[in-house]
């Protein structure tokens, strides 16, 4: 039986020599491109099922390598006939292609007529002598945002947080539900970091595995320290003459507090560095670093004694900051 070929590595979009990661990484991109549960547009389920079936067959090293022998030299949609022999080549089809949804792939419409030709998919239209592939597929990947303060970041923390989810029921049609989640926050969580818990995303068809659920951190804004990657930093007040003359001030870090010395002549603006006292790192990673900036604050409601110890230093000073 003359078929139309399909050049799987063309409808992927990758060339032939690919990864297999590479290819892993094409097929769930145009998955979620074209899933007909989101994209809307009138060719978008064909173009879902082609990807499907691309990747039923190039995601499997083996059957790559089977597929491969038909050669480099056939181009979609010429004329194929199966070579002599073939009939003679075993595919092995049982494993999830990841398919985004849930949904098995004969009930999307079957695979195409090149596919069931080739592989022997005994549905009555190929005369194929098999049973077909046995389809199971894994469940679908979820994520969601989690938004946390700046301290739960920094200790950790237990949480129990309620999301809205889709899943397909009995009779094949989507249901919202809300699924509730104890996730555990480790401490150093930086902001936009992924936090897996596995199996708790969308459920399996056939008996495969559930998907995962990955929560995205958001870290909120602190009133008092700014936050970069690991490091934080923090405004540190002081008055006019400990700026002048030096001091030791304290500062407050995110796990109590620090002393900070201020040298002779600190100038408004400069940065001083509290090493290793910002985010806590992770595993064998360091921990981030705190930088206090210095304000100079002026008084503004001065006493007469105040305003007459000014007026003695403005007669005295000789310094003049406009000077070149």
């Amino acid at each position: 039986m003359a078929v139309k070929f399909k050049d799987y590595y063309e409808v992927l979009g990758v060339d032939r020599d690919a990864s297999q990661d590479d290819i892993k990484k094409a097929y769930r991109k145009r998955a979620r491109k074209y899933h007909p549960d989101v994209n809307k547009e009138a060719a978008a389920e064909e173009m879902f099922k082609e990807a499907a079936e691309a990747y039923e067959v190039l995601g499997d090293p083996e059957n790559r390598k089977k597929y491969d022998r038909l050669g480099a030299n056939w181009k979609a949609g010429e004329e194929f006939t199966p070579p002599p022999g073939w009939e003679n080549v075993h595919f092995e089809f049982h494993r999830d292609p990841q398919f985004t949804g849930g949904v098995p792939f004969e009930e999307r419409g079957g695979f195409s007529d090149f596919f069931e030709t080739l592989f022997e998919f005994g549905d009555g239209r190929s005369g194929g002598r098999g049973s077909g592939p046995r389809w199971a597929a894994a469940g679908q990947d979820h994520e969601a945002q989690v938004s946390i303060p700046l301290e739960e970041a920094f200790s950790g923390t237990k949480k129990t947080i309620s999301l809205q989810t889709a899943e397909r029921g009995p009779e094949g049609r989507v249901q919202r539900r809300t699924k509730t989640y104890n996730v555990t926050i480790p401490p150093g969580t930086t902001h936009n970091s992924r936090i897996r818990m596995a199996g708790q995303g969308g459920a399996g068809q056939g008996g495969a595995p559930s998907g995962d659920l990955y929560l995205h951190v958001r870290i909120l804004p602190h009133s008092r320290y700014t936050l970069h990657g690991r490091n934080l930093s923090v405004e540190l007040p002081i008055a006019p003459w400990e700026a002048v003359l030096g001091a030791k001030v304290p500062v407050q870090t995110m796990d109590g507090s620090a002393t900070v010395s201020i040298p002779p002549g600190t100038q408004d603006g400069r940065r001083l560095r509290l090493k290793g006292k910002g985010i806590p790192g992770r595993g064998a990673g360091p921990p981030g670093d705190l930088t206090a900036k210095v304000a100079v604050w002026i008084p503004e409601n001065l006493t007469d004694a105040d305003r007459t110890l000014w007026e003695n230093l403005k007669t005295l000073s000789t310094f003049n900051p406009r000077e070149p």
